[in-house]
C-alpha cells in the first residue's frame, strides 16, 4: 500500500488525500493445517477521517488466500476474490437520506446498502423495489409491473406531462436496474443458469439511486423552497405597504 492515496469517507463524503498517520495496513496470519481453503490471511485497513466535523474511523476488513514464503512473510493472492471483503465500520455505505423523501423507500435503500456485499443480488432487487416505489410516489404512475411502469413514465415524458426532474436518461438507467434487479427477483427459466450480481455492480445501482434521489425529490424540494422564499418576500412588501406611514 502507498503512502498517500485520494479517499472519500463514507460517513462524510469528503475527498482527501490519506496519510500514514491516519491510517493502519495489518496482515494476520491465518494458517491452519490441512484446511480446504489453503493458507488464508486476514487484510485489515483502519482508516480515520481528517475532517473536523467528521473525525470517524472506517474499518474494512478482507480474507483472502495467501502464500508464505517464510514464516514471517505473507503475500496475499491479490488475483484472487477475497473469500470475505466487508466494511466493519461503517456498516453500511448508506448515506443519511432527508424526510421528504418517503420512509418506505428510505428503508429499502437503507437494507440494500447494508447487505451490497453480503448479498449483492439480494441488494440490486431491493434498489430495483427501491425505484419502483418512487415511480409510483414521485410520478404518480401505478401498473401491475414495473416494466409497465416504466413505459408509462417513458409516454409521460414524450407527452410532456412528466415532472420536469425525470429525464430520459434517468428512466433508461432504472429499466436497466430493472433488467438485473430481476435477476434476484425471478428464477431463471433454466435453473441450472446462474447469473451473479457483484459487490461492485451492485454499489453502482445504489450510486444511481442516489443520484436519482437528488435530481428528482431534491431538485422538487429545491425549487419548493425558493418558491416560498420568494412569496414570503411577497407578502412582507403587503405588510410593509399596509403600515401607514408616519404624518
Amino acid at each position: 500500500m502507498s503512502d498517500n492515496w485520494n479517499w472519500e469517507c463514507p460517513y462524510c463524503g469528503k475527498s482527501q488525500v490519506v496519510t500514514r498517520p491516519q491510517s493502519i495496513w495489518r496482515v494476520a496470519d491465518l494458517r491452519i493445517n490441512g484446511q480446504k481453503e489453503g493458507p488464508l490471511a486476514a487484510e485489515i485497513i483502519a482508516i480515520g477521517c481528517s475532517n473536523t466535523e467528521c473525525l470517524k474511523t472506517t474499518i474494512k476488513v478482507s480474507i483472502c488466500e495467501a502464500t508464505y514464503p517464510s514464516p514471517a512473510v505473507c503475500v496475499i493472492d491479490s488475483d484472487k476474490k477475497p473469500l470475505v471483503d466487508m466494511y466493519l465500520l461503517p456498516f453500511s455505505s448508506a448515506k443519511p437520506q432527508p424526510d421528504y423523501i418517503p420512509e418506505p423507500i428510505r428503508e429499502d435503500y437503507y437494507e440494500a446498502c447494508k447487505i451490497r456485499d453480503l448479498s449483492p443480488k439480494a441488494s440490486a432487487t431491493l434498489i430495483r423495489r427501491c425505484l419502483q416505489g418512487m415511480i409510483r410516489d414521485f410520478a404518480g404512475i401505478k401498473k401491475n409491473t414495473l416494466n409497465g411502469e416504466i413505459t408509462a413514465l417513458k409516454e409521460a415524458i414524450t407527452n410532456g406531462t412528466a415532472d420536469r426532474s425525470i429525464t430520459p436518461e434517468s428512466v433508461e438507467a432504472i429499466d436497466h436496474i430493472r433488467t438485473i434487479g430481476n435477476i434476484g427477483a425471478h428464477m431463471e427459466k433454466d435453473i441450472n443458469t446462474i447469473i451473479d450480481v457483484e459487490p461492485n455492480e451492485a454499489e453502482v445501482l445504489i450510486n444511481v439511486t442516489e443520484m436519482l434521489f437528488d435530481e428528482w425529490y431534491g431538485a422538487r424540494h429545491k425549487r419548493a423552497q425558493r418558491l416560498a422564499q420568494v412569496m414570503q418576500i411577497a407578502d412582507d412588501k403587503k405588510q410593509q405597504k399596509a403600515i401607514p406611514s408616519p404624518s
